[in-house]
């Protein structure tokens, strides 16, 4: 389905239908399309035509999407803003993407014109009547990478991208209209974007839209709203899992869970699925690859451990060094091709050339496939520790880590070695109550690890660092060892 037309079909179909809710807002088809249509009116006011880019930097509101569907509606692109980025941070995103306008409703000095949400909602509903002629082939999302090894990079998704990933979700999780979802990751971000909210709505679904994650208030959220299906990161479902045992939610309406962003161990998903009588569907993909490129089947065997097998259309394959595939069962890079795959870097080719080799995208991520096709992560490749000529994968030990009780979070970083070249360090956090020591973490490793891959040291924090989209900031911790 054109994404431009959604709004419109929508409200011809189910004017008083569910369409997109938040925390104070509830839209149904018919005022979703009129939101959408003010928003246009506003923005067009504005100058945004078609081919321009509309930054947006608000929080996780009803006012987003409809912001989307307006700058989609005049023929634009979108470029989300993580609120919690730093003025400078702000202005570099808006500059790198040439925004013709931000909208916030954040005090800040821009360098494109500013537009607030009570301008947006001023819009006249009749002045942005008709969509723009439509092609699929139009930029449609430039969603910025965490910027962990640099200046973040503008990844280039088009509506052919767009409708290509939604299509793939949709028919994976055979989502209906019957279906709600409830956004509880950032709307910055791909996965919130996609799985969460446009895949929903193009199957004549509705989204429910969580202003931040809170485990106090999650469950309540789930029986009051009563969605069908959320997606979380790793570290949410370890809280979720941790609460006290007199939580006893009624979770009947949720018909699965996706898991992404980071791999879970599978003690987290058997905990929390025993807990909640809700499956874990867990997943794998990248910002670059239009949200996500592997999932374990909604029906069938599912297999704690891996992320599952291709999503219709798409095609993972496994190469060494030279990019030779290798044989079934062995590790190499993840490579990936299908019509999801990024248009590139916005404005950088060569890191576009290093990115997409032939048509596929080179994630950067080691793996292997299993002998039924399950893609098995072993760990990004520049997170690798290279011990005395030993490769050690951090992620095998922290699957190791993570069999103990009381463990919450783990990451296993390289720490410089003037002897080795590196040597892995073991950062921790403990679920509550937990008494585990360092000493009954390392006597676990020692038992259960070749003698190279135990870490040298081993901390214990209250909480480990993470970067916007909820992964273990892994950066930040390399250099806290540098700092030290």
């Amino acid at each position: 389905m054109n994404l431009t037309e959604v709004p419109d079909l929508r409200a011809a179909q189910s004017p008083t239908g569910s369409a997109v809710a938040d925390d104070h807002t509830d839209l149904d088809n018919a005022a979703f399309l009129d939101a959408v249509k003010r928003h246009a009116t506003t923005l067009a006011s504005r100058g945004v035509a078609a081919g321009d880019v509309v930054a947006v930097m608000l929080p996780n509101t009803a006012a987003l999407v409809t912001t989307l569907f307006a700058a989609w509606r005049l023929g634009a692109a979108v470029t989300p803003i993580n609120p919690a980025l730093a003025p400078a941070e702000v202005a570099y995103q808006v500059m790198d993407a040439e925004a013709k306008v931000l909208v916030t409703d954040d005090e800040i000095i821009s360098p494109a014109t500013v537009v607030t949400t009570a301008d947006l909602a001023k819009g006249a509903s009749n002045g942005g009547s008709r969509a723009v002629s439509y092609s699929e082939n139009a930029l449609a999302l430039v969603i910025y990478t965490s910027g962990t090894t640099g200046r973040p990079k503008g990844v280039m998704l088009d509506h052919k991208n767009l409708n290509a990933m939604c299509s793939m979700v949709i028919e994976a999780l055979e989502l209906t209209e019957a279906d709600r979802s409830l956004l509880i990751l950032p709307l910055f971000h791909v996965n919130g974007i996609v799985v969460s909210t446009l895949s929903p709505l193009l199957s004549g679904g509705s989204t429910v839209v969580a202003g931040t994650f809170s485990p106090k208030t999650f469950f309540h959220l789930v029986e009051r709203v009563r969605p069908t299906y959320f997606s979380a990161v790793p570290t949410i479902y370890t809280i979720l899992s941790n609460l006290p045992d007199e939580v006893q939610p009624d979770t009947s309406s949720i018909r699965f869970g996706i898991c992404g962003a980071a791999p879970a161990s599978v003690e987290l998903i058997e905990k929390f699925q025993s807990r909640y009588g809700v499956p874990i569907i867990e997943g794998y993909g990248l910002s670059e690859g239009t949200c996500a490129s592997t999932i374990n089947p909604l029906h069938g065997v599912r297999k704690p451990g891996t992320v599952g097998k291709p999503f219709p259309g798409q095609q993972v394959r496994i190469v060494d060094a030279d990019g030779t595939p290798v044989e079934a069962g062995e590790v190499g890079e993840v490579f990936i091709t299908g019509p999801n795959i990024m248009r590139g870097y916005l404005n950088r080719p060569e890191e576009t050339a290093k990115t997409i080799v032939d048509g596929s995208l080179r994630t950067g991520d080691i793996g292997r496939l299993d002998e039924d096709g399950y893609l098995i992560l072993v760990d990004r490749a520049k997170d690798m520790i290279i011990r005395g000529g030993e490769n050690i994968y951090p992620k095998e030990i922290e699957a190791v880590t993570y069999q103990m009780p009381g463990i919450a979070e783990v990451a296993v970083v390289g720490r410089p070695s003037d002897v080795y070249g590196e040597e892995p360090v073991l950062f921790a956090s403990l679920t509550p109550q937990s008494d585990l020591t360092v000493d009954d973490v390392l006597a676990h490793l020692r038992t259960n690890l070749a003698k190279y891959k135990v870490p040298v040291e081993v901390t214990i924090l209250d909480g480990l660092p993470k970067n916007p989209v909820g992964k273990l900031d892994k950066p930040t911790l390399r250099r806290s060892l540098a700092d030290a």
